[in-house]
């Protein structure tokens, strides 16, 4: 039996998408952010050091990162669902965008969380003006550029075909999923894109999304 230990409103929730699309059982093992720092639990570091999501095991197999675990049970139990052909241009693209999600459209967005809090954390009084400022500064300067940026470019690819990797929905447009709904969240992507907001209604409609979500709780990433 695969084991998604489940963090709230974190990746993982495209695992447990992931399964839903390819059918197979799963158990959820669920674990809370704390509610002041929102880190995950010291519970999930006895799956795996880092104490990170998402994890899954499966027998006696342990396994980190989303990009791994979604080749992981797409070699396993795929059938060859999922993903294009081998040696064919859409299985380039298809790898190419694995590896891009977190590889390069996250690193903005991340940026991005963390100077909202710096400039959100309690300080003394006259320091706080001071965070405030240089977190806007570097959101204004930098953050916010590489993310357009970023949304520019995902936007123009869409262009070219229905789905990420080609015509064809595959688990690149779920492991993009994340990148594509934290910039809705927090970077700043609407309606003015369409191809890339008409990608988030699609993939919100797909039946094995809407069971993912009733198998992983509230997703705070969609508000």
């Amino acid at each position: 039996m695969i084991i998604v230990h489940h963090l709230n409103n974190s990746r993982s929730q495209r695992v447990l998408w992931l399964l839903e699309e390819l059918g197979l059982p799963y158990e959820v093992k669920r674990y809370q952010r704390d509610a002041v720092t929102s880190l995950a639990p010291p519970e999930l570091k006895a799956v795996h050091p880092l104490g990170k999501s998402p994890v899954i095991t499966d027998g006696d197999a342990t396994i980190a990162e989303s990009g791994a675990i979604i080749e992981y049970l797409l070699d396993h139990y795929g059938a060859g669902r999922l993903r294009p052909a081998p040696d064919s241009a859409d299985r380039l693209r298809f790898t190419y965008w694995l590896h891009y999600a977190e590889g390069s459209a996250m690193t903005p967005l991340l940026l991005s969380l963390v100077f909202s809090k710096v400039a959100k954390s309690p300080a003394p009084f006259f320091v706080r003006p001071i965070a405030k400022a240089i977190a806007a500064k570097v959101q204004q300067s930098y953050i916010q550029p590489q993310i357009n940026a970023h949304l520019d470019y995902m936007e123009s690819e869409l262009g070219k075909s229905t789905w990420f990797a080609g015509e064809e929905f595959s688990a690149a447009d779920v492991q993009m999923s994340f990148p594509v709904e934290a910039a809705a969240t927090r970077g700043g992507l609407d309606t003015a894109r369409p191809k890339l907001w008409a990608f988030l209604q699609r993939i919100h409609a797909r039946p094995a999304y809407q069971r993912a979500l009733e198998q992983g709780g509230p997703y705070e990433l969609m508000r």
